[in-house]
């Protein structure tokens, strides 16, 4: 069954990102897939990201569903027809609603997983606890003027880069190839962020130094849009 368009707000979306070993992270990923570096690094991240009014285009705004959830992710790049894109390869989501997990696979490209979450939000500071069965984050930041990044220059250059990454290809629910799920904003808007605590089960576990916490940038009030997107055939390879 196809994907239909979705439709949704984006009330609020820490984007977390670390600096990777690049070989690290191409032992990430399945085939068809490379890291996308930044000089000689690969980056990686959590998206923890707060949906209101996700439904189908053609349904009021009035009728979606919202929930917290949670993606982390690796920035990627790989070949089509066109040459070179840009995106990002998300293992799996998790959700505090249980409509993505049921219908992850159908009409929700990837795999979803269930979790909880404990979010304590402010207009000047925000803290999220996400448990589920296989993975664990805690993110304690407050909004800040100051931006600090090895990776980037500038927050200019951090936010072009994450804007540009606007398709998630993550494993099929049933089957062994990728899903691909694309994401439209009418606007980009980013703030920098003090960190105060974070910490994750995924990158924690990976060799001590091969995942370094860089920055976080923090987005609020976003209309956004989903479309499935799909795999160059040529490239859409078994993943391991």
């Amino acid at each position: 069954m196809k994907m239909p368009t979705l439709d949704a707000t984006i009330s609020r979306r820490l984007l977390i990102n670390y600096r990777l070993d690049p070989e690290v992270a191409q032992s990430l990923l399945p085939p068809g897939l490379r890291p996308r570096l930044v000089g000689d690094e690969a980056v990686g991240g959590i998206c923890l990201l707060r949906l209101s009014a996700v439904r189908p285009q053609w349904i009021g705004a009035n009728v979606g569903w919202s929930a917290e959830n949670s993606a982390h992710r690796i920035a990627v790049e790989w070949d089509d027809e066109y040459g070179t894109r840009n995106g990002v390869f998300i293992p799996v989501r998790h959700s505090s609603s249980r409509l993505p997990v049921l219908l992850g696979g159908a009409l929700l490209p990837g795999r979803h997983e269930h979790a909880g979450f404990s979010v304590s939000e402010s207009a000047s500071r925000i803290a999220i606890d996400a448990r589920a069965r296989d993975m664990r984050v805690h993110a304690d930041v407050s909004v800040s003027k100051e931006w600090s990044s090895q990776l980037f220059g500038s927050m200019g250059e951090a936010s072009t880069f994450l804007r540009e990454g606007s398709i998630g290809w993550s494993p099929a629910k049933h089957g062994k190839t990728l899903d691909g799920l694309e994401l439209s904003t009418q606007r980009w808007e980013v703030e920098a962020t003090e960190i105060h605590d974070v910490r994750s089960t995924y990158f924690d576990a990976l060799p001590p130094g091969a995942a370094e916490l860089d920055h976080v940038l923090l987005m609020r009030d976003v209309p956004a849009k989903w479309t499935a997107a799909a795999f160059p055939k040529t490239r859409n390879q078994s993943i391991r």
